[in-house]
Protein backbone atom coordinates (compact mmCIF):
# COMPACT_ATOMS: atom_id res chain seq x y z
CA UNK A 1 0.00 0.00 0.00
CA UNK A 2 1.28 3.24 -0.73
CA UNK A 3 2.10 5.48 2.18
CA UNK A 4 3.58 8.87 0.52
CA UNK A 5 1.94 10.92 -2.11
CA UNK A 6 3.07 10.65 -5.36
CA UNK A 7 4.12 12.82 -8.32
CA UNK A 8 6.00 12.08 -11.44
CA UNK A 9 9.63 13.31 -11.74
CA UNK A 10 9.59 14.72 -14.76
CA UNK A 11 7.36 16.52 -17.21
CA UNK A 12 6.34 14.08 -20.50
CA UNK A 13 4.15 15.31 -23.49
CA UNK A 14 2.46 13.26 -26.21
CA UNK A 15 -0.45 14.75 -28.63
CA UNK A 16 -3.18 12.53 -30.72
CA UNK A 17 -6.52 13.55 -32.27
CA UNK A 18 -9.97 13.57 -29.73
CA UNK A 19 -12.11 10.95 -30.25
CA UNK A 20 -15.76 12.66 -29.99
CA UNK A 21 -13.91 16.28 -31.38
CA UNK A 22 -11.65 14.92 -34.14
CA UNK A 23 -9.35 17.70 -32.84
CA UNK A 24 -5.65 17.27 -32.88
CA UNK A 25 -4.49 18.38 -29.26
CA UNK A 26 -1.22 18.40 -27.40
CA UNK A 27 -0.66 17.62 -23.76
CA UNK A 28 2.09 18.00 -21.31
CA UNK A 29 1.73 16.72 -18.40
CA UNK A 30 4.02 18.04 -15.06
CA UNK A 31 5.01 17.30 -11.61
CA UNK A 32 2.63 19.38 -9.05
CA UNK A 33 3.02 19.57 -5.54
CA UNK A 34 1.70 17.26 -2.43
CA UNK A 35 -2.20 18.25 -2.29
CA UNK A 36 -3.04 19.66 -5.41
CA UNK A 37 -4.47 17.05 -6.87
CA UNK A 38 -5.31 16.82 -10.93
CA UNK A 39 -5.66 19.99 -12.37
CA UNK A 40 -6.15 20.50 -16.23
CA UNK A 41 -4.74 23.62 -17.63
CA UNK A 42 -6.24 24.69 -21.04
CA UNK A 43 -3.43 26.30 -22.42
CA UNK A 44 -4.87 27.38 -25.49
CA UNK A 45 -7.43 30.09 -23.79
CA UNK A 46 -6.76 33.52 -22.52
CA UNK A 47 -5.68 33.47 -18.79
CA UNK A 48 -5.19 30.00 -18.88
CA UNK A 49 -7.91 28.80 -17.17
CA UNK A 50 -8.22 25.92 -14.56
CA UNK A 51 -9.88 23.12 -13.60
CA UNK A 52 -9.64 21.23 -10.93
CA UNK A 53 -9.92 16.92 -11.79
CA UNK A 54 -12.66 15.98 -9.32
CA UNK A 55 -16.22 14.95 -8.25
CA UNK A 56 -17.51 18.99 -8.32
CA UNK A 57 -16.26 19.37 -11.76
CA UNK A 58 -18.04 16.96 -13.85
CA UNK A 59 -20.51 18.47 -16.19
CA UNK A 60 -21.39 15.82 -18.40
CA UNK A 61 -20.78 11.97 -18.14
CA UNK A 62 -23.01 11.31 -21.65
CA UNK A 63 -20.88 9.13 -23.83
CA UNK A 64 -17.65 10.59 -21.95
CA UNK A 65 -16.59 12.54 -19.04
CA UNK A 66 -16.41 15.97 -19.19
CA UNK A 67 -15.24 18.47 -16.54
CA UNK A 68 -15.36 22.10 -16.31
CA UNK A 69 -15.36 25.47 -14.64
CA UNK A 70 -16.71 28.54 -15.44
CA UNK A 71 -17.94 27.27 -19.00
CA UNK A 72 -14.49 25.78 -19.84
CA UNK A 73 -14.40 22.14 -20.36
CA UNK A 74 -12.13 19.41 -20.92
CA UNK A 75 -13.53 15.93 -22.13
CA UNK A 76 -12.83 12.09 -22.12
CA UNK A 77 -11.05 12.33 -19.00
CA UNK A 78 -11.05 9.20 -17.84
CA UNK A 79 -8.66 6.99 -19.24
CA UNK A 80 -5.97 9.45 -18.46
CA UNK A 81 -7.62 9.62 -15.02
CA UNK A 82 -7.50 6.04 -14.35
CA UNK A 83 -3.83 5.91 -15.38
CA UNK A 84 -2.98 8.63 -12.91
CA UNK A 85 -5.27 6.21 -10.50
CA UNK A 86 -4.08 2.78 -11.53
CA UNK A 87 -0.50 4.05 -11.44
CA UNK A 88 -0.81 6.06 -7.78
CA UNK A 89 -0.12 9.20 -8.74
CA UNK A 90 -2.15 11.50 -6.49
CA UNK A 91 -0.85 15.09 -8.26
CA UNK A 92 0.27 16.31 -11.74
CA UNK A 93 -0.92 19.85 -14.06
CA UNK A 94 -1.93 18.48 -17.57
CA UNK A 95 -1.63 21.06 -19.59
CA UNK A 96 -3.93 20.60 -22.89
CA UNK A 97 -4.22 22.56 -26.12
CA UNK A 98 -8.22 21.33 -27.06
CA UNK A 99 -11.00 20.67 -25.82
CA UNK A 100 -10.64 17.03 -25.36
CA UNK A 101 -7.95 14.57 -24.30
CA UNK A 102 -6.50 12.42 -27.45
CA UNK A 103 -7.69 9.02 -27.52
CA UNK A 104 -4.61 7.18 -28.42
CA UNK A 105 -5.72 3.51 -29.00
CA UNK A 106 -8.85 3.97 -26.83
CA UNK A 107 -7.33 2.37 -24.35
CA UNK A 108 -4.99 3.80 -21.20
CA UNK A 109 -1.65 1.58 -22.89
CA UNK A 110 0.13 5.25 -24.12
CA UNK A 111 -0.78 7.07 -20.64
CA UNK A 112 0.96 4.74 -18.72
CA UNK A 113 3.63 4.36 -20.80
CA UNK A 114 5.04 8.21 -20.65
CA UNK A 115 4.03 8.29 -16.79
CA UNK A 116 6.12 5.17 -16.21
CA UNK A 117 8.88 6.91 -18.13
CA UNK A 118 8.18 10.35 -16.66
CA UNK A 119 9.00 8.43 -13.47
CA UNK A 120 7.21 8.53 -10.11
CA UNK A 121 8.67 10.43 -6.68
CA UNK A 122 7.30 10.19 -3.42
CA UNK A 123 6.07 13.36 -1.70
CA UNK A 124 6.55 15.04 1.37
CA UNK A 125 2.74 14.43 2.56
CA UNK A 126 1.12 11.39 3.73
CA UNK A 127 -1.42 9.96 1.59
CA UNK A 128 -5.06 9.56 2.69
CA UNK A 129 -7.65 6.99 1.81
CA UNK A 130 -11.60 6.99 1.84
CA UNK A 131 -12.38 4.08 3.59
CA UNK A 132 -15.41 2.60 3.28
CA UNK A 133 -16.93 1.25 6.46
CA UNK A 134 -20.96 0.96 5.74
CA UNK A 135 -22.56 0.29 2.55
CA UNK A 136 -23.02 2.61 -0.55
CA UNK A 137 -25.51 2.22 -3.16
CA UNK A 138 -26.10 4.25 -5.84
CA UNK A 139 -28.82 2.31 -8.72
CA UNK A 140 -30.68 3.34 -11.40
CA UNK A 141 -33.90 0.83 -12.24
CA UNK A 142 -31.53 -2.28 -12.89
CA UNK A 143 -28.10 -1.03 -13.12
CA UNK A 144 -26.20 -0.18 -9.57
CA UNK A 145 -23.10 0.20 -8.40
CA UNK A 146 -22.33 -0.57 -4.49
CA UNK A 147 -19.53 -0.69 -2.42
CA UNK A 148 -18.96 -2.58 1.11
CA UNK A 149 -16.32 -2.84 3.72
CA UNK A 150 -13.11 -4.39 2.63
CA UNK A 151 -12.10 -6.24 5.93
CA UNK A 152 -8.17 -6.61 4.07
CA UNK A 153 -7.93 -3.20 3.71
CA UNK A 154 -7.55 -3.01 0.37
CA UNK A 155 -9.48 -2.18 -2.80
CA UNK A 156 -11.83 -4.69 -4.35
CA UNK A 157 -14.07 -4.55 -7.82
CA UNK A 158 -16.86 -7.08 -8.81
CA UNK A 159 -17.76 -5.76 -12.44
CA UNK A 160 -20.30 -7.19 -14.86
CA UNK A 161 -22.36 -6.39 -17.91
CA UNK A 162 -24.80 -7.52 -19.79
CA UNK A 163 -25.60 -6.65 -23.30
CA UNK A 164 -28.52 -7.94 -26.07
CA UNK A 165 -25.67 -8.54 -28.50
CA UNK A 166 -24.45 -11.94 -29.80
CA UNK A 167 -20.97 -10.74 -29.64
CA UNK A 168 -21.06 -9.05 -26.18
CA UNK A 169 -23.60 -10.25 -23.64
CA UNK A 170 -22.59 -11.05 -20.12
CA UNK A 171 -19.20 -10.76 -18.72
CA UNK A 172 -17.60 -10.46 -15.53
CA UNK A 173 -14.37 -9.35 -13.75
CA UNK A 174 -13.48 -9.63 -10.52
CA UNK A 175 -9.81 -8.91 -8.75
CA UNK A 176 -8.21 -7.53 -5.95
CA UNK A 177 -7.01 -4.38 -7.05
CA UNK A 178 -3.21 -3.36 -7.58
CA UNK A 179 -0.69 -1.47 -10.00
CA UNK A 180 0.20 -4.63 -11.66
CA UNK A 181 -3.45 -5.92 -11.94
CA UNK A 182 -4.03 -1.98 -13.86
CA UNK A 183 -1.34 -2.43 -15.67
CA UNK A 184 -1.55 -6.08 -17.41
CA UNK A 185 -5.35 -6.65 -17.25
CA UNK A 186 -7.08 -3.75 -17.39
CA UNK A 187 -4.85 -0.52 -19.08
CA UNK A 188 -4.32 -1.90 -22.36
CA UNK A 189 -8.22 -2.85 -22.42
CA UNK A 190 -9.87 -0.28 -25.15
CA UNK A 191 -13.32 1.62 -26.16
CA UNK A 192 -15.54 -0.22 -28.24
CA UNK A 193 -19.17 0.96 -29.84
CA UNK A 194 -21.33 -0.94 -32.63
CA UNK A 195 -21.32 -0.03 -36.24
CA UNK A 196 -24.94 0.23 -35.66
CA UNK A 197 -24.54 3.37 -33.76
CA UNK A 198 -22.11 5.53 -35.68
CA UNK A 199 -24.30 6.89 -37.59
CA UNK A 200 -26.41 7.95 -34.74
CA UNK A 201 -23.25 9.63 -32.97
CA UNK A 202 -21.67 11.76 -35.76
CA UNK A 203 -25.11 13.09 -36.53
CA UNK A 204 -24.89 14.27 -32.62
CA UNK A 205 -21.13 15.91 -33.16
CA UNK A 206 -19.87 12.77 -31.37
CA UNK A 207 -17.30 9.83 -32.11
CA UNK A 208 -15.88 12.90 -35.09
CA UNK A 209 -12.24 10.70 -34.60
CA UNK A 210 -13.17 7.75 -33.87
CA UNK A 211 -11.95 4.92 -36.33
CA UNK A 212 -10.66 0.71 -35.85
CA UNK A 213 -7.10 2.86 -34.50
CA UNK A 214 -9.20 3.67 -31.66
CA UNK A 215 -11.91 1.57 -30.68
CA UNK A 216 -13.29 -1.31 -30.94
CA UNK A 217 -16.22 -2.11 -33.62
CA UNK A 218 -18.68 -4.35 -33.37
CA UNK A 219 -20.73 -5.40 -36.45
CA UNK A 220 -23.98 -7.42 -36.17
CA UNK A 221 -21.67 -10.97 -36.80
CA UNK A 222 -18.15 -9.87 -35.91
CA UNK A 223 -15.26 -7.50 -34.40
CA UNK A 224 -14.44 -5.37 -37.42
CA UNK A 225 -10.46 -4.30 -36.06
CA UNK A 226 -7.82 -6.58 -37.76
CA UNK A 227 -6.40 -8.58 -35.07
CA UNK A 228 -9.62 -8.91 -33.12
CA UNK A 229 -9.51 -8.55 -29.55
CA UNK A 230 -7.33 -8.13 -26.42
CA UNK A 231 -8.62 -10.02 -23.87
CA UNK A 232 -11.98 -12.28 -24.22
CA UNK A 233 -13.48 -10.29 -22.03
CA UNK A 234 -12.19 -7.01 -23.56
CA UNK A 235 -15.14 -5.16 -23.18
CA UNK A 236 -16.10 -5.20 -19.50
CA UNK A 237 -12.40 -4.64 -18.57
CA UNK A 238 -13.02 -1.42 -20.52
CA UNK A 239 -15.80 -0.77 -18.38
CA UNK A 240 -13.87 -1.46 -15.24
CA UNK A 241 -11.27 1.18 -16.68
CA UNK A 242 -13.75 3.54 -17.60
CA UNK A 243 -14.89 2.97 -13.73
CA UNK A 244 -11.09 3.61 -12.45
CA UNK A 245 -11.37 6.83 -14.45
CA UNK A 246 -14.63 8.23 -12.74
CA UNK A 247 -14.04 7.30 -9.16
CA UNK A 248 -10.38 8.68 -9.41
CA UNK A 249 -12.65 12.13 -9.26
CA UNK A 250 -13.61 10.75 -5.60
CA UNK A 251 -10.47 12.75 -4.44
CA UNK A 252 -8.82 9.92 -2.55
CA UNK A 253 -7.98 5.93 -3.53
CA UNK A 254 -10.97 3.83 -2.26
CA UNK A 255 -10.26 0.96 0.21
CA UNK A 256 -13.36 -1.06 -0.37
CA UNK A 257 -15.13 -3.88 -2.32
CA UNK A 258 -16.86 -2.11 -5.59
CA UNK A 259 -19.64 -4.05 -7.18
CA UNK A 260 -21.21 -2.81 -10.08
CA UNK A 261 -23.73 -4.22 -12.55
CA UNK A 262 -24.07 -2.87 -16.26
CA UNK A 263 -22.62 0.84 -14.64
CA UNK A 264 -21.84 3.39 -17.17
CA UNK A 265 -20.53 7.11 -16.74
CA UNK A 266 -23.59 8.64 -15.43
CA UNK A 267 -23.99 5.91 -12.77
CA UNK A 268 -20.42 5.67 -12.35
CA UNK A 269 -20.28 9.70 -11.15
CA UNK A 270 -23.75 9.04 -9.64
CA UNK A 271 -22.33 6.90 -7.05
CA UNK A 272 -19.21 8.89 -6.52
CA UNK A 273 -21.61 11.30 -5.66
CA UNK A 274 -23.48 9.44 -3.22
CA UNK A 275 -20.29 8.39 -1.54
CA UNK A 276 -19.15 11.92 -0.75
CA UNK A 277 -22.68 13.37 0.43
CA UNK A 278 -22.60 10.28 3.20
CA UNK A 279 -19.41 10.83 5.03
CA UNK A 280 -20.69 9.47 8.17
CA UNK A 281 -20.47 5.73 6.10
CA UNK A 282 -16.61 6.05 5.79
CA UNK A 283 -13.41 7.53 6.89
CA UNK A 284 -10.64 9.68 5.18
CA UNK A 285 -7.11 7.88 6.82
CA UNK A 286 -3.63 7.68 6.16
CA UNK A 287 -3.69 4.82 9.16
CA UNK A 288 -4.44 1.32 7.03
CA UNK A 289 -5.13 -1.31 9.65
CA UNK A 290 -6.97 -4.74 9.91
CA UNK A 291 -10.41 -3.84 11.69
CA UNK A 292 -13.77 -4.56 11.62
CA UNK A 293 -16.42 -2.15 11.05
CA UNK A 294 -19.81 -1.65 13.26
CA UNK A 295 -21.93 -3.38 10.84
CA UNK A 296 -22.18 -6.88 10.56
CA UNK A 297 -21.27 -8.11 7.11
CA UNK A 298 -24.42 -8.02 4.57
CA UNK A 299 -24.05 -9.96 1.40
CA UNK A 300 -23.96 -8.38 -2.24
CA UNK A 301 -27.94 -9.64 -2.96
CA UNK A 302 -29.30 -8.38 0.30
CA UNK A 303 -27.71 -4.46 -0.45
CA UNK A 304 -28.63 -4.64 -4.07
CA UNK A 305 -31.91 -5.42 -3.52
CA UNK A 306 -32.60 -3.01 -0.82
Amino acid sequence: MIKMQKTIIRETSFKGIGLHTGCSVNVRILPAPAGSGITFVRVDLPGLPRIKAGAASVVSASYATTIGSNGVTVSTVEHLLAAFYGLGVDNAVVEIDGPEVPIMDGSASYFIAVIEDAGLIALDKPRKYLVVKRPIKAADRDKYVLILPSEEMRLTIDYNIDFSHTLLSRQSFSRLFSREVFRKELGSARTFGFLRDVEMLRANGLAKGGSLDNAVVIGETEILNEGGLRFPDEFVRHKVLDMMGDIALMGAPIIGRIVAHRSGHALNHRFVQEVLRRPGRWELTSTLSQRRFEQPALSVEKVALA
